[in-house]
């Protein structure tokens, strides 16, 4: 018996997606938000927490966590609104609603689950390699919209792993061009005080993804997709019931109450960013490309990226060793934009390891 015959041939194909070990390390690898809530906002969440009934399913459409959402981020009571299990979740619905031949499009390199997820579901992915200067290559990305009228078309925004912002006008002519489906995903916009969120109701194809990932809640796993009611009632179809748990409802719900305290912390973030981004500008031997996001992206240019980053691991500090990605230039490095001390330690160490 053989079962790997059972497997779908591109499934055997692909490698599963690696979190590297991050025990006992300074932890700048993953985009997250370094600082934890105020103890008497803590205290107040852990007796909301003591309400909770696990022995019950959560409520499958979450109604009160979509009101309170709705109040937060002004979304209105027009558009539709899909939960998922993190924006990840929320990528693979999108995928999964799709014919079998739809062909889906992103601007390379880009976040890495766009293109792992749709040949994980069997569907072509189209990449178009960035401009040098990281923005869109917009006549070959509207020639290949031309050619290949893709399904979907991933726009992030701000882009990662290169955390710069796309042009407007460039995300409206694609909006334009496309017949099919265009998602911008701001994952990033705690940071970049930038959206398409407003502009949703004027694009029947448009879909504005977010998590509250990099906001302060990683742990929660929590996105939410904004669209016309006629396609987000589509993608609820393909949502599977309780998928966002009874922990994650409350929580989340209690943070959108406490959106001042998130907000001012991502205001420390992009004060900290500067910082890092002027400090790290002042290093001889590294490009260090601008950021519109709570990360930086960086390259050696004499030195290897493996070097350094195995040097700052064996001196507590993890950040992202990016390997050979098609578009990013050789010996790049990402940092998260972490507290004033783990900022101040990672200067240290890798101006040593320099």
């Amino acid at each position: 018996m053989n079962l790997q015959n059972l497997i779908r041939p591109e499934i055997q194909k692909m490698t599963a997606y690696q979190v590297p070990e991050s025990t006992g390390l300074v932890k700048l690898d993953a985009m997250e938000n370094p600082f934890a809530w105020p103890d008497e906002m803590k205290a107040e969440w852990l007796e909301l927490l003591s309400t909770a009934e696990p022995n019950r399913y959560p409520d499958p459409s979450a109604k009160e966590l979509v009101t309170s959402l709705r109040e937060c981020f002004g979304v209105s009571a027009e558009l539709g609104v899909v939960l998922g299990n993190g924006s990840d979740e929320l990528i693979q619905l999108i995928l999964m609603a799709m014919n079998h031949d739809a062909c889906v499009m992103a601007p390379t390199p880009s976040f890495v689950m766009y293109q792992h997820i749709a040949n994980s579901l069997g569907l072509p992915f189209i990449g178009i390699p960035l401009s040098k200067d990281f923005s869109l290559d917009m006549p070959a990305m509207l020639a290949a919209i031309k050619k290949d009228d893709p399904a979907v078309i991933f726009l992030a925004y701000p882009n990662n792993p290169t955390a710069n912002l796309f042009s407007d006008d460039d995300l409206l002519a694609i909006l334009d061009a496309s017949n099919g489906i265009v998602v911008i995903d701001e994952a990033y916009q705690p940071f970049a005080h930038k959206t398409f969120l407003n502009r949703v109701r004027d694009f029947e194809q448009l879909l504005v993804m977010r998590t509250v990932s990099k906001l302060g809640l990683a742990g929660l796993r929590l996105g939410f997709v904004v669209g016309h009611k006629n396609l987000t009632g589509q993608l609820e179809k393909v949502r599977l019931p309780y998928n966002i748990n009874v922990f994650t409802q409350l929580t989340a719900r209690f943070a959108f109450k406490h959106i001042d305290v998130l907000d001012s912390q991502a205001a420390i973030i992009c004060e900290q960013r500067e910082r890092l981004l002027e400090s790290l500008s002042s290093f001889d031997g590294l490009n260090v490309f601008p950021s519109e996001a709570n990360f930086i992206l960086f390259s050696l240019r004499s030195d290897s990226a493996e070097r350094v980053f195995d040097a700052l691991k064996q001196a507590g500090v993890l950040i992202k060793k990016m390997g050979k990605v098609q578009g990013l230039p050789a010996e790049c490095l990402r940092v998260t934009v972490g507290s004033d001390s783990e900022n101040k330690l990672f200067l240290e160490k890798i101006h040593s390891i320099l």
